[in-house]
């Protein structure tokens, strides 16, 4: 089964401490285990190490570190799926035209690059926003690690 992974996930899979880390990294190890096939937007790559070097966790995590993390722990293992023009246009469209604003427009991004890939689930810890942004046909898809 193909799986599509929010940042959220991935951040929370990848910190001990995170509350939502067990569901998270059980969801991941599904997909390290060759039970499930991991899909990220290669946008997120970006948001995973901006989120990691910023969590308020004691150690804090170093910039070295983070990259460490997505380059052994997340990258052999999921495919990150580029966005294109039409990506960026579409979610762009999505957000104008729901009056959403700021930062909205990234959990709108994840989604269309989802949608494009067809996956059968998507994993966030976002469900709201995901579930406002989401085109009807996807809303279905999108779940919590822990609802599997």
């Amino acid at each position: 089964m193909e799986t599509f992974f929010d940042t959220s996930v991935l951040v929370s899979a990848s910190e001990r401490t995170h509350p939502h880390y067990e569901p998270a990294s059980a969801a991941v190890r599904r997909v390290t285990g060759g039970q499930e096939k991991g899909l990220i937007c290669a946008h997120s790559i970006a948001e995973v190490y901006a989120s990691l070097t910023k969590l308020p966790v004691q150690p804090r995590i170093q910039p070295d570190q983070a990259a460490r993390i997505m380059q052994e722990n997340i990258l052999p293992y999921f495919m990150p799926v580029p966005l294109e023009l039409g990506d960026y246009l579409a979610a762009l469209d999505r957000v104008s035209a729901g009056g959403w604003s700021g930062g909205k427009i990234y959990d709108a991004l994840l989604l269309q690059c989802a949608a494009r890939c067809k996956v059968k689930r998507i994993y966030t810890f976002n469900l709201g926003d995901f579930r406002r942004l989401a085109a009807p046909e996807v809303q279905r898809l999108i779940q919590t690690p822990e609802a599997a």
